[in-house]
């Protein structure tokens, strides 16, 4: 997991996301994806959204579908532990 507040965001063709320095993931569905970054909250928003890969080790996170808009949100915003927070920890 990277720890040094480094962040890298990578959009394909309004349909691959890549996202590095992903601390937890709050919720997702079909329609939006809320990860907390190294940076801050991060809300991605489209359809027929999903994950296609995820790494807890590198915290690494690529989501796929037909993208709408990604927004940062709370920079000091901490996520409660959930059971993925768990995993990239």
């Amino acid at each position: 997991m990277q720890d040094n507040g480094t962040q890298l965001l990578t959009i394909e063709n309004r349909s691959k996301l890549r996202v590095t320095g992903i601390t937890d993931m709050a919720r997702f569905d079909e329609r939006e994806v809320v990860l907390y970054t190294a940076l801050g909250e991060l809300t991605v928003t489209g359809r027929d959204l999903h994950i296609g890969e995820i790494s807890t080790e590198t915290g690494d996170l690529l989501v796929e579908g037909d993208i709408w808009g990604i927004q940062y949100g709370d920079k000091d915003k901490q996520s409660p532990l959930h059971l993925l927070g768990r995993l990239f920890r």
